[in-house]
Parts: C-alpha cells; sequence; structure tokens
C-alpha cells in the first residue's frame, strides 16, 4: 500500500463552503456591564400618587408622653399631652433617569429573526437604566443612601480591614430589626479574609432567589455600585470603601425606595417606554423614562461602616 503523499486531494466537501448553509445557533445580545442589581430586589419600594414623598417624622424624646401605669394609683389624675411633629418635614421628589434608542425600520423588518432587534435593543436600555438606579440609589448626591447616614450612625474600622467587630458594631447602630448589609465584592472578599484568620467563616442563607453570606444571620448583599476609591473595577489591590447596613420597609420605619406609580406606557415599576414616532428616513424612536428616589424614614434606619480597607491579605501555615 503506497503512502499518501502532501499533495494527495481528499475529494470531499470543504468545511468553508459547507458552513454557508449551516444554521448558526446564536445568543441574545450579551452585555458584560450588566449586573445582578441585589440592592433593588431585597429594598421595599412604595408607588407615589403625585412623584412627591413627604416624611412626617415625631420629635424624637426618650418618652414622648407620660403615662398612667400602677398597680397602686398614686393620683386620680391621668396624664395628658401630645406628642409633637416636625414643622418642616422634609420631601423627596422623584429623578428622571432617560435615555432614546433609535431602531432603522428597515433593519427591524429584514433583521428580526430569530430575535426582534427592537425588543433587544429596549432590553438592553432599560437593562442600563436600571444599573443607573442603583448607583443613584447609593451615590445621588441629594437622596444618595451615603449622603444621607446620620453622623451618629458614621462609624471607623478598628483597624482598616472590615473585622467581625466592626461588623458587629454597625449591628448597634441598627439593632432594630437589621434587613441586610449592603458592600462591594471586594469589601465582602476582605471580610471573608478577616473570618478566616480569626476561625469564624461566614455562613450562607439563600434570598431572594440568590445565596449570600451572612453575618449574625443578616445577609451581605454585593454591589459595585459602593466604589472602591470611586471605581467599580478598581485595578489596585489595595483600596477603600464603605459597608451600608439597612433596615428596609415602611412598616420598620425603615429605608424605602420610591417610584411614580400608575406610568402611562408603563413597562415596569417606575418604568416608562414611550413610541415617539418614525422620521423621514425611516428611523423610529424610542424614549425611556425611570421615576426613582429613596428615603431614610427614621434615623437608626441605616448606619455606614467608612474607609474599609479591601488590600489586607494573610499568609497562613
Amino acid at each position: 500500500m503506497s503512502k499518501e503523499t502532501e499533495n494527495d486531494q481528499i475529494n470531499a466537501l470543504g468545511a468553508k463552503a459547507a458552513y454557508n448553509l449551516a444554521n448558526v445557533t446564536k445568543t441574545k445580545p450579551q452585555y458584560g456591564a450588566l449586573t445582578p442589581k441585589w440592592l433593588t430586589r431585597v429594598l421595599e419600594f412604595k408607588g407615589l400618587e403625585t412623584g412627591i414623598f413627604r416624611v412626617n417624622k415625631v420629635v424624637e424624646g426618650e418618652t414622648p408622653l407620660d403615662v398612667l401605669c400602677s398597680q397602686t394609683k398614686k393620683s386620680d389624675i391621668i396624664p395628658d399631652g401630645y406628642v409633637e411633629y416636625e414643622t418642616e418635614p422634609r420631601e423627596y421628589r422623584l429623578n428622571s433617569i432617560s435615555t432614546i434608542i433609535n431602531v432603522n425600520t428597515a433593519i427591524e423588518d429584514v433583521y428580526s429573526s430569530p430575535y426582534d432587534q427592537v425588543q433587544e435593543q429596549l432590553g438592553l436600555a432599560i437593562e442600563s437604566l436600571r444599573e443607573r438606579q442603583e448607583s443613584q440609589l447609593i451615590n445621588n448626591d441629594d437622596y444618595g443612601l451615603l449622603k444621607n447616614v446620620p453622623d451618629s450612625q458614621r462609624i471607623q474600622p478598628r483597624n482598616g480591614a472590615p473585622t467581625p467587630d466592626d461588623l458587629d458594631e454597625l449591628i448597634t447602630k441598627v439593632w432594630k430589626e437589621p434587613s441586610f448589609f449592603l458592600a462591594h465584592p471586594r469589601a465582602i472578599a476582605a471580610f471573608e479574609r478577616e473570618c478566616t484568620r480569626r476561625g469564624v467563616p461566614p455562613v450562607t442563607a439563600n434570598i431572594a432567589g440568590g445565596t449570600f453570606l451572612t453575618w449574625r444571620g443578616i445577609p451581605i448583599i454585593p454591589t459595585d455600585k459602593l466604589l472602591v476609591d470611586g471605581l467599580k473595577n478598581p485595578k489596585s489591590q489595595s483600596g477603600k470603601t464603605n459597608i451600608l447596613l439597612i433596615r428596609t420597609g415602611e412598616a420598620k420605619r425603615g429605608v424605602i425606595g420610591l417610584f411614580q406609580a400608575g406610568l402611562k406606557n408603563e413597562h415596569s415599576r417606575g418604568l416608562s417606554v414611550r413610541f415617539r414616532g418614525i422620521d423621514d428616513k425611516g428611523v423610529a424612536s424610542y424614549l425611556l423614562s425611570l421615576y426613582c428616589s429613596a428615603a431614610i424614614l427614621a434615623d437608626d434606619a441605616i448606619a455606614v461602616l467608612e474607609d474599609v480597607e479591601v488590600g489586607e491579605y494573610y499568609e497562613y501555615d
């Protein structure tokens, strides 16, 4: 039997030509900047009628009213009085986050199988708006959670890195039914290292469809919107960030998100999608508007561990 030489040709259909006849399995557009946005899932939201939310607070005191409570009456007179309210309560107004999406109708007509081009464009735009919403809930100069933590609810870490003792100190600030910690993934990793060093690894829990580390039974929710040195994805090994502890819910006098209820062309909570028409060049336009804000109903509903160092590492024997 003779050997085949390099000049021998295989008499068969080539891969390049066959490729032209093959159906290619495709994915939807993949947008790497998207995150799970856990904060907007675990935070309780309240719909507004007119875009304004007024927080009426009682003037704080040790005992708002003297009350009669004894088995043996020292007097027949029942104490009287009233509970004082703030005369100038804070009002929150919804902020608008908007964008416009343009789609060439000729492209939509010809290239919308297997995926609808309009729906894919709108879907990515909506996810981008939701990313912005989560960032604003944390960092907005007016209503952002970080900007509105009372001074009495701000603490510093003992040694730079976030330790179990530091998170315990946060719990003393939000001890009335705390709901969740909120931290950058780098801060969570730094906390895990401190727990490992001390031999007290945190347990996990399944909440809202996700698996999270917990401390003292309180879930630690990750978000890259709590920036490290002002960045979502810092390149350096070290850096500083903040860790929040939040109680959520109106009934608990906690932190709540706000949105406009009953929007025209409502797509989802607080989001409207309006078709703006088609121009002379056949380009269809869509306006997306998201209305959001947040309110802290009581001072002890939130606390922050500031200037947390995320770059502490250890060698183990």
